[in-house]
C-alpha cells in the first residue's frame, strides 16, 4: 500500500474520524484507524463500536491500493505537527507502515485490517435527504437538554421522529425539554421514531456544516446512517422507549410574557452569579410590564433584576433553575422571546412570538 497526499487534504478527515476514537478500548484495535484504499479513494474509518465515522479522500497522485490499521492518536499528531503545505507519503512494508515528510520520518505499528470491526448493516427501513443545515439546527435547537448519565438510559440520546413531510428531534432530560420541527420531503407512512445515543448525537453535529449541501439519512431498526461525498456516519440506536413528550406540553397557560431576548439572557447571566451553586434556582416575580428576577444563596447575598416585558395581568411568582432558561434563551434564534405560563406550580412553554421551529419546556422549581 502506497500514497501520497496533501497535509490539508487529510487533516480534516482524519481528526474527525479520530474524535469517535476513545482513548481507552478493550480491543487494541478499536485505537487505531483503518486505511483502505481502492481506485484512488482513500478512505479513513474510526469506530467504538457504536458509533463509526469514514472520511473519503479522492486521490489525484498514482498509488497503490491495500489497507492496513494505524494508531489513531499518534497519526494526528504527525499530521497536525507538520508544516502547512507539507506532502505527505505514506508506505506499508513489513506490518509497518512509515509516514514521511521533507525531512521527517515515522514508523509507526500497525494492526491487520481483518481485526477491524464494522457496524454490521440492518434493514434499513426508511431513506430520506435534505440540507446539511437543517440536521445541524435539528441537533443544535436541542441537544442541549438531553440527560447526561440518567438511569433511563434513553434521556441520555435524542428522539428523532419521521412522519409524512417532517423531520422532529427531540431531547429531555426530565426537568426540561427541547423540541424542534423543520419540514422535509418525506415520504412515509405513520410515525418512525428512532433514539440516538449522545456521542451519536456529537459527533453527527460535527459533520454538518451550515450549507445546502444533501445529506442522506437511513433510519433502520437498530441503527442511523448519514452520508456525503465526504463521510459515512453510522451510529447504533439506543434500545428504549422515548416517553410521551406530547403530554408534557403544557396548554392553557394564561399569562403571555413578550420580551428581548438579549435583554433577558444578560439578565439571568447577572442574577446567576448569586444563586445557590447547587440548586441554581431565580425567581421570577411578573407584574404589569415588569419581569422581576431575584437570586439568593446561602451566604445571605442577593441579586435582583428587573426587565420591561410586555405583560398584562395578575402578579406571579415562580421558580425555575436559572440555568435552564439560559440555555434556551442561547439556542433561539429570533430578537424577542414569548413565555407562556399559567401558576407558579405549571412548567412555562418558551418560543419564539412568530411560531419558529422550536418550543421548549421548562419545570419550574420550589424555592
Amino acid at each position: 500500500m502506497k500514497f501520497t497526499v496533501s497535509r490539508e487534504a487529510l487533516l480534516k478527515p482524519l481528526q474527525l474520524v479520530a474524535g469517535v476514537v476513545e482513548r481507552r478500548q478493550t480491543l487494541p484495535v478499536l485505537s487505531n484507524v483503518l486505511v483502505v484504499l481502492e481506485n484512488n479513494c482513500l478512505s479513513l474509518t474510526g469506530t467504538d463500536l457504536e458509533v463509526e465515522i469514514v472520511g473519503r479522500i479522492q486521490l489525484d497522485q498514482p498509488s497503490e491500493d491495500g489497507e492496513i490499521t494505524v494508531p489513531a492518536r499518534k497519526f494526528v499528531d504527525i499530521c497536525r505537527s507538520l508544516p502547512d503545505g507539507a506532502e505527505i507519503s505514506f508506505i506499508e512494508e513489513n506490518q509497518r507502515v512509515i509516514v514521511k515528510s521533507g525531512r521527517s520520518r515515522f514508523t509507526l505499528s500497525t494492526l491487520s485490517a481483518d481485526d477491524f470491526p464494522n457496524v454490521e448493516d440492518g434493514p434499513s427501513d426508511l431513506q430520506f435527504s435534505c440540507a446539511q443545515n437543517v440536521i445541524k439546527r435539528l441537533i443544535d435547537a436541542t441537544a442541549f437538554a438531553m440527560a447526561q448519565q440518567d438511569v433511563r438510559y434513553y434521556l441520555n440520546g435524542m428522539l428523532w421522529e419521521v412522519k409524512q413531510n417532517q423531520l422532529r428531534t427531540v431531547a429531555t432530560d426530565g426537568h426540561r425539554l427541547a423540541l424542534c420541527t423543520r419540514e422535509l420531503a418525506v415520504d412515509v407512512e405513520g410515525v418512525v421514531q428512532s433514539i440516538l445515543p449522545r456521542k451519536g448525537v456529537i459527533e453527527l453535529a460535527r459533520l454538518m456544516d451550515d450549507s445546502e449541501n444533501l445529506v442522506e439519512l437511513t433510519l433502520g431498526s437498530n441503527h442511523i446512517r448519514a452520508t456525503t461525498e465526504e463521510f459515512t456516519f453510522t451510529s447504533k440506536l439506543v434500545d428504549g422507549k422515548f416517553p410521551d413528550y406530547d403530554r408534557v406540553l403544557p396548554r392553557g397557560g394564561d399569562k403571555l410574557v413578550y420580551g428581548s431576548r438579549s435583554e433577558l439572557k444578560q439578565a439571568f447571566g447577572r442574577t446567576a452569579i448569586l444563586s445557590n451553586e447547587k440548586y441554581r434556582g431565580v425567581r421570577l416575580l411578573l407584574s404589569d410590564g415588569l419581569l422581576t428576577i431575584v437570586a439568593n444563596n446561602p451566604e445571605q447575598e442577593e441579586a435582583e433584576e428587573q426587565v420591561t416585558v410586555d405583560y398584562s395581568g395578575d402578579s406571579l411568582e415562580i421558580g425555575f433553575n436559572v440555568s435552564y432558561l439560559q440555555d434556551v434563551c442561547n439556542v433561539l434564534a429570533g430578537e424577542n422571546i414569548k413565555l407562556t405560563l399559567a401558576d407558579s406550580n405549571s412548567s412555562a412553554l418558551v418560543e419564539e412570538p412568530d411560531g419558529g421551529d422550536a418550543v421548549y419546556v421548562v419545570m419550574p422549581m420550589r424555592l
